[in-house]
């Protein structure tokens, strides 16, 4: 094996070898933007020779020269000989580390892979572009040179086909003693099998009585002894290949007009920054929302994010900063919604824009603020849906009641609320947000 493929081979090893999905998530370092993710790898390192310095003398010398015969040698000082170099304890040193780069796209197929949802399929809402597509459509009026022929002919013959019958036998017909206009058309009709008009039947019956004719028959069967039928194969290849168009059978070839959609998304964060948030909530708020933006940012030709941070009352920061402020004041979870509808409506609209709300906090909010002001304000903005996450480190949360409030008084069906203890719930909550979009249940 080459050195090539030897390295070409360590370098697939490397890809193979990235941490669990799931384990990084919940456990590793969340770096990189919306649009850079860097997932931690196992280096393994290229064997390599090392030389030795040259100033360190010919064979079998060390320092200071040759020893002479019963000259003590010492004792080796700390960092010489086969030990650790330098001063520092075994096992100190991180092991090495790299990155695998990886976009969203693929961060978004292998977080569908993880956990196992459906596919989310992007809705496209704003018109692109539009183009002409094949010439599938029809329609009653157009260019002569767009005339359908092939479906004028086939029409034809349906028509020919639908009302074969033997005109000679019905003549006959007319001519049974004792049988009235009615009586005629059941016979032909119902034991002939004949698809035949009752007004064609009539107009031969007005053509006979021009003519004068004789009662030749006395019953249907006198007839059918005296007459040879065509048979049915010879009615409709006559049809076939005497085929009438009609004028009302006219259809002309349309193009489709194909739209293309835009895939637009506007996505929400919102983070409680109130004095009750310590760093465990903060980190549980994080490793939810971070990979709900990769993921977004994946499924999205456009994808858009505002970041929100509220205590009693709610401002717009930037992304690094809505991961990284630091907590204090009162909450009012209101006002972070507030602020995200003004912003909709002036920047986002609805009718081009999908978009998603994802509000993390502790569960704690101001006297009857989630019920009088929050739920009011959610079910009047248009989103595709909202997800609360609340996280209480540990399970302690004495006034932690606001997932159960949006439970309780939430009325539409766009809502997920999840809650979280530990880093171990986070794929569970990250599966339940998405798979109520994607389709799962």
């Amino acid at each position: 094996m080459s050195i090539k493929e030897d390295i070409k081979r360590f370098k697939e090893i490397g890809k193979q070898r990235r941490e669990d999905l799931a384990d990084f998530i919940q456990k590793g370092d969340l770096i990189g933007k919306s649009d850079d993710i860097n997932i931690p790898i196992k280096v393994v390192n290229l064997p390599e020779f090392k030389y030795s310095k040259p100033d360190m003398g010919g064979v079998g010398q060390g320092k200071g020269g040759q020893p002479q015969p019963g000259q003590p040698v010492g004792k080796p000082k700390q960092g010489e000989g086969d030990g650790d170099e330098g001063d520092g304890e075994p096992g100190e040193d991180k092991g090495e580390h790299g990155y695998y780069n990886m976009d969203p796209e693929e961060f978004a197929e292998e977080l569908e892979r993880e956990l196992e949802l459906p596919e989310m399929e992007p809705k496209g809402k704003e018109v692109k572009e539009e183009s002409i597509g094949a010439y599938k459509d029809r329609a009653r009026s157009g260019p002569r040179s767009n005339l359908d022929r092939d479906y004028l002919f086939k029409k034809g013959i349906q028509r020919a086909i639908a009302g074969f019958y033997d005109e000679e036998y019905v003549k006959e017909a007319l001519k049974v003693k004792g049988k009235d206009l009615d009586e005629i058309y059941e016979h032909v009709l119902v034991e002939k099998d004949y698809n035949i008009p009752f007004v064609k039947l009539k107009m031969l019956s007005d053509e006979l009585e021009e003519k004068g004719f004789d009662n030749e028959y006395d019953s249907f069967e006198d007839l059918e002894e005296v007459y040879s039928e065509v048979s049915r194969f010879d009615i409709v290849h006559n049809a076939v290949n005497n085929v009438e168009v009609s004028p009302q059978d006219e259809r002309f070839k349309h193009p489709e007009i194909e739209e293309e959609y835009v895939e637009n998304a506007v996505i929400v964060n919102i983070r409680d920054c109130s004095g009750s948030m310590g760093e465990k909530k903060r980190d549980l708020v994080k490793r939810v929302f971070v990979p709900l933006d990769w993921y977004l940012q994946g499924k999205y030709e456009n994808a858009e994010f505002i970041y929100i941070a509220h205590d009693f009352e709610a401002q717009q920061v930037g992304r690094d900063e809505f991961f990284s402020i630091k907590s204090g004041g009162g909450t009012q979870v209101s006002s972070a919604y507030e602020l995200a509808q003004e912003i909709l409506e002036e920047e986002f609209p609805w009718d081009t824009w999908n978009r998603y709300i994802f509000a993390g906090g502790d569960g704690e909010n101001s006297s009857n603020d989630t019920k009088d002001r929050m739920v009011p304000l959610m079910e009047e903005i248009d989103v595709n849906y909202h997800a609360y996450a609340q996280v209480t480190p540990g399970g302690r949360g004495r006034y932690a009641n606001l997932a159960n409030d949006l439970e309780d008084h939430y009325s539409k069906d766009n809502l997920s609320v999840v809650r979280l203890q530990s880093r171990e719930d986070v794929m569970d909550s990250i599966y339940s947000i998405l798979s109520t979009e994607a389709g799962g249940e």
